[in-house]
């Protein structure tokens, strides 16, 4: 009895979440795979009519209004190459290093709302969810907000990404993604990167020498 009058209750985004939790099903194998060959003849970054999955879209805080759009970007997968003329780094053989087996400090997420908040100077980049991936790409979906527009500055949920310091937060690793590759969180283990790195760094390599001490 239980069970049926649960899932009775069950709304239409419950389902889709519970669908892509399983991602290898044939369902969505199939749905995956036409997908990426779609994506793959698009340009890199372009702008989605509406989200490829709503119901995460709208936990990550997406409304279908004005002022709010998705775009999708694709993000080549693997490891970072440096970026040295033909593998040669001219400089002192301490600073040569990995030319090829070099992981990037963020996740390919976080540089994909660089690139799309890039792209839209204007618009904020508030969050962001993975769509699709194959071999060599990985899709992504990020949703943008207008600061200047009527209907988000009158959004009392919304409006504080219109402020002023919220300027390109994907750039400065504000958004999820972003804090995640800081491994900015809270709990135990974590001070050692609260509120930066850098900041800790600094604090325990400098000397205060205050008058009464």
């Amino acid at each position: 009895q239980a069970p049926t009058a649960r899932a009775a209750a069950m709304g239409a985004y419950k389902y889709m979440e519970e669908l892509w939790k399983k991602k290898q099903s044939d369902v969505l194998r199939f749905l995956s795979r036409v997908r990426v060959w779609e994506y793959r003849q698009l340009p890199a970054i372009h702008r989605c009519t509406r989200p490829t999955r709503p119901d995460k879209a709208r936990r990550l805080g997406y409304k279908a209004k004005q002022g709010i759009v998705i775009y999708r970007v694709r993000v080549r997968r693997g490891s970072r190459k440096r970026p040295v003329h033909k593998g040669t780094v001219w400089g002192k053989p301490k600073s040569s290093g990995a030319i090829n087996k070099f992981k990037c400090t963020r996740n390919l997420r976080s540089l994909a709302e660089e690139r799309v908040g890039r792209r839209c100077g204007d618009l904020r980049v508030l969050n962001s969810y993975w769509v699709a991936q194959d071999g060599m790409y990985k899709f992504y979906e990020v949703i943008l907000v207008d600061p200047a527009h009527r209907v988000v500055r009158n959004d009392p949920r919304l409006n504080w990404i219109c402020s002023a310091k919220m300027k390109h937060r994907e750039l400065r690793g504000l958004t999820a993604a972003g804090r995640k590759g800081r491994g900015v969180a809270r709990g135990h283990g974590n001070h050692r990167f609260m509120p930066s790195r850098r900041a800790v760094w600094k604090k325990h390599n400098s000397v205060s020498l205050r008058r009464f001490r």
